[in-house]
């Protein structure tokens, strides 16, 4: 599996796994949120195990701006709050952080 795949899987593997840890402590959901949001967040550190790099700090740190991007989509579509330019700004700055990290000639 690719890196541009796998990324964005473990974004949303990670945030719907918080999510539902929020969703439980400060949205009085049901104590049942937690399962799903276990099972994500396991799915998320599996995914990122897949990356293909033979250092795990780098592939969590490209990782970081990917998730950035995804926690504002997140924000935007399932919480209904718009990011601001500053956010896009910021979003854009760690994503190209990120391609850097991952895709940078090593020696």
């Amino acid at each position: 599996m690719k890196p541009w795949l796998i990324y964005p899987l473990a974004a949303l593997a990670e945030i719907g796994g918080c999510f539902a840890f929020w969703a439980w402590l400060k949205l009085d959901r049901s104590l049942l949120w937690l399962a799903p949001g276990v099972a994500c967040l396991i799915a998320f550190a599996w995914l990122l195990t897949l990356v293909p790099s033979e250092a795990a700090g780098r592939a969590f740190a490209a990782y970081g701006g990917v998730y950035i991007c995804a926690s504002l989509i997140w924000m935007a579509l399932v919480e209904k709050t718009p990011p601001d330019r500053w956010d896009i700004l910021g979003g854009l700055v760690c994503l190209v952080g990120a391609g850097l990290i991952l895709f940078g000639p090593r020696a």
